[in-house]
């Protein structure tokens, strides 16, 4: 395990150290679980992003340049 230091506003750190109490964890029991709270949201969905690709385009049928004539409408 890697230790590391935070910095926090104090409201947040007395917010903290009050659910820690509540919940009889340590201090850094909230700050794992916040940790890995936030690498499953956020990382997996990147992971889930990585994979996608567009679908296919369909045909509708007709084109979108039927019967417009676009350079003569901007001249």
């Amino acid at each position: 395990m890697i230790k590391t230091q935070i910095q926090l506003p104090d409201d947040l750190y007395d917010q903290v150290k009050r659910l820690a109490a509540s919940k009889e964890w340590s201090m850094a029991e909230i700050f794992r679980r916040g940790a890995e709270y936030m690498v499953s949201i956020y990382l997996d969905r990147e992971d889930q992003q990585q994979g996608w690709t567009p679908p296919a385009a369909m045909d509708l049928g007709g084109s979108l340049d039927s019967g417009l004539n676009l350079d003569a409408e901007m001249e």
